[in-house]
């Protein structure tokens, strides 16, 4: 078996959403300065880089990320290849060949390639899906989405894409890095961290070839 990490690196030069913080990492307390220890400090918005939306993201009663299941966050996964789309619609996902009984689906596309090409830059062209393919994803019983840019819905069109996904309970995960992954079946594990009422929360995603 082989473990694919598909989390991106968190840096001062990783693109965020517009309007967003911007990642600051530093060192506070430095060895070379006299401290006993090195000691770092973090600021950054919870939607910065692979995280986890949680449905308080865009539903005024939505649980918080703390309340996820994490049932829905480990398991059985399936990637898929779509490298030549724009938008995922239900039109791409009903000739896609989901295999039946799927309840995790990561979405690999041209996005992955941002994240190859250390991108410092927020693109707006990235691949998201539709309302209706969100509405498809739905229907078919899935659980858990993932997609390997920052937002699982195409720029400008967030809310129809979120609400689809976020008010039937599933688990929405972004900013994926699937360069190294290969379509087919995997086992996956992602925990966000553990913030109290927050919307979303970073998280530390991998694959286990199966």
């Amino acid at each position: 078996m082989r473990t694919y990490d598909i989390t991106v690196t968190i840096s001062p030069e990783l693109p965020t959403w517009p309007g967003d913080p911007g990642v600051v990492l530093e060192r506070v307390e430095k060895i070379e300065d006299g401290s006993n220890a090195n000691v770092s400090r973090v600021d950054m918005g919870v939607h910065t880089g692979t995280h986890v939306d949680a449905p308080y993201h865009f539903l005024k009663e939505g649980i918080s990320v703390d309340q996820i299941n994490l049932d829905l966050l480990t398991g059985r996964a399936y990637v898929l290849h779509l490298p030549d789309v724009d938008v995922i619609t239900a039109e791409v996902l009903e000739s896609a060949h989901i295999p039946p009984r799927t309840r995790r689906v990561l979405f690999k596309t041209r996005n992955s390639d941002f994240w190859g090409q250390s991108e410092q830059d927020f693109r707006d062209d990235f691949v998201g899906i539709s309302e209706d393919g969100a509405e498809y994803l739905v229907k078919r019983g899935v659980k858990l989405v993932g997609v390997d840019y920052l937002s699982v819905a195409p720029f400008k069109q967030s809310k129809p894409t979120h609400e689809k996904f976020l008010e039937a309970s599933v688990v929405i995960v972004e900013g994926l890095n699937l360069s190294e992954v290969t379509q087919g079946r995997y086992t996956l594990y992602c925990l966000p961290l553990k913030l109290a009422q927050s919307d979303g929360a970073p998280a530390r995603a991998i694959l286990i070839g199966v």
